[in-house]
């Protein structure tokens, strides 16, 4: 083009010179250079108005000539004029040649969950007054790092370097908190939530009138909770039958009968509008209306490599006994099975006693106890003060296969968070046996081929991510823990109230 453009001028250049040289003065002056360049501009202007109008009217020969691709700008006409595009369309599909592909699902689809902006006074100001929360002890260092207490130095090699602290297992309620605050699939909007939190730091408040209070101190709180929610549009969606909160406490300590002041604990869980909700504790036997979730354990990790890193540990861990108990003697009977236990663990070689107490160790030293317990094939786990025992976790943490001696302890109360099989990862010996003389515990354990050992402890290990409640304060949560095992859960019961809703059967 710019050849031929040079040659034209060249030409045109030629001819105006020829014509001007043969001028005589006595015929019509011939064009100047300057009218063959008015004519082509004129030309040029008249076919580009020609092109734009027949594009705009899509017929003719500029049509075909012309006609848009794939790689075409956007015709003027719609982003000129002042004019905003339409709104953005949520994706159905998109065609590739002849197939169509579907839009990109919605990963949090049916895993909304809605959490309140309480008034501090429900969670938040307890805190500040961790002083008054209990009263025997300060409990201000366990609400550090957003309720796991203190970090821990790795004990010797005990513990890996990172990610232990000083937890309390009370402190659930704000260890949860934390964690949801960071849930992959929070939302703003009620309408979406397939479940809604609320963030009511129960634990703390149940606890801190149980030795020193009224009946009517302890339920003071919960009917000031209750009254506020009852105002909430969220609430009267559904009666509060798709809301939860966390009780970082057994059932026992809510379950208070009468108004007597003298009865233990809360009413908490016998007001009818709480039973609506779904309750997290650490044991329970109120199946509609509460679901049990692990004892926070000493361990929150970050990411999942640094879980894998402490499963490897506990993997390699030299295994010198047999079977391993920590705890101390109940005072006032020696028919007990723990008592029996005692006896037993004391009579054997091949069983490690860490005695709990005056004169032993102590049970609170999270180092000492996880020493024993990873060293250890098997650990014996009978009931606590009440059914269930924080040191279950500890021993599964630890590697340690436990041993049960009442259903009650595991099977009937983790059962999202613990495998179908029970023979999976852990020994029953009914308590009855062993108290009527009937079982010998190390005969018992002793009678398990080694080969089974090795897949049970395996399965105990795997175990791992699903009791531990990840650091709440990280970003980098890679791997499904408690917390998260914990909400699919509550998700799943509030779909089939829904359901039986819907069905007519609630």
């Amino acid at each position: 083009m710019k050849q031929l453009a040079a040659f034209e001028v060249d030409d045109l250049q030629k001819y105006g010179v020829d014509a001007a040289d043969k001028h005589d003065g006595g015929g019509l002056l011939r064009p100047s250079r300057i009218c063959y360049l008015v004519v082509l501009s004129t030309t040029f202007w008249t076919l580009l108005f020609y092109v734009h109008s027949s594009m705009q009217g899509g017929d003719g020969v500029a049509s075909v000539l012309f006609k848009p691709s794939a790689f075409s700008l956007p015709v003027l006409s719609s982003i000129a004029g002042g004019r905003r595009p339409p709104p953005e369309q949520p994706p159905v599909a998109a065609a590739q040649g002849n197939r169509s592909v579907a839009a990109p699902a919605d990963r949090c689809a049916g895993r909304y969950v809605y959490m309140y902006d309480l008034p501090p006074r429900f969670n938040d100001d307890l805190v500040r007054d961790c002083r008054m929360l209990w009263f025997w002890s300060d409990f201000c260092p366990y609400v550090a790092n957003c309720g796991m207490g203190e970090e821990m130095g790795d004990e010797g090699g005990v513990f890996s370097s990172t990610g232990w602290y000083h937890t309390d297992q009370f402190m659930l309620d704000i260890i949860f908190h934390g964690r949801m605050k960071s849930y992959e699939c929070l939302t703003g909007d009620s309408s979406l939530a397939a479940a809604v939190f609320v963030p009511f730091y129960a634990s703390l408040d149940g606890g801190r009138y149980l030795y020193n209070g009224t009946a009517a101190m302890r339920d003071a709180l919960v009917l000031d909770l209750l009254e506020w929610l009852a105002r909430r549009p969220e609430w009267q969606a559904m009666g509060g039958r798709d809301h939860f909160f966390v009780a970082s406490r057994t059932e026992w300590d809510f379950r208070r009968f009468t108004d007597s002041d003298d009865e233990w604990g809360t009413k908490l869980l016998h007001i009818p509008a709480v039973r609506n909700m779904t309750a997290l504790l650490l044991e329970t036997t109120i199946e509609e209306s509460t679901l049990a979730v692990p004892y926070p354990t000493y361990f929150h990790p970050a990411t999942a490599a640094e879980v894998a890193a402490w499963q490897e540990k506990v993997r390699r861990s030299e295994r010198k006994w047999l079977f391993s108990f920590a705890g101390a003697p109940r005072p006032g009977s020696n028919f007990t099975v723990r008592a029996q236990i005692i006896q037993q663990c004391g009579a054997s070689s091949r069983c490690r006693l860490f005695h709990c107490g005056p004169g032993g160790g102590s049970c609170s030293s999270p180092g000492g106890v996880m020493r024993v317990f990873q060293s250890s094939d098997f650990c014996l786990q009978p009931r606590g003060d009440t059914l269930t025992r924080r040191s279950t976790f500890d021993t599964i943490l630890a590697g340690c296969i436990p041993v049960f001696f009442h259903p009650g302890s595991a099977y009937t109360q983790y059962t999202t968070h613990f495998p179908r099989d029970p023979k999976s990862y852990s020994v029953l010996i009914m308590h009855t046996d062993v108290t009527a003389g009937n079982v010998s515990i190390e005969e018992t354990l002793s009678k398990i081929p080694p080969e089974t050992v090795r897949t049970m402890r395996e399965e105990v290990i795997r175990l791992i991510p699903r009791v531990v409640y990840a650091d709440p304060r990280s970003r980098r949560v890679d791997f499904k823990d408690a917390f998260d095992v914990a909400v699919e859960a509550v998700i799943d019961r509030v779909a089939k109230r829904r359901r039986d809703t819907a069905a007519g059967r609630e």
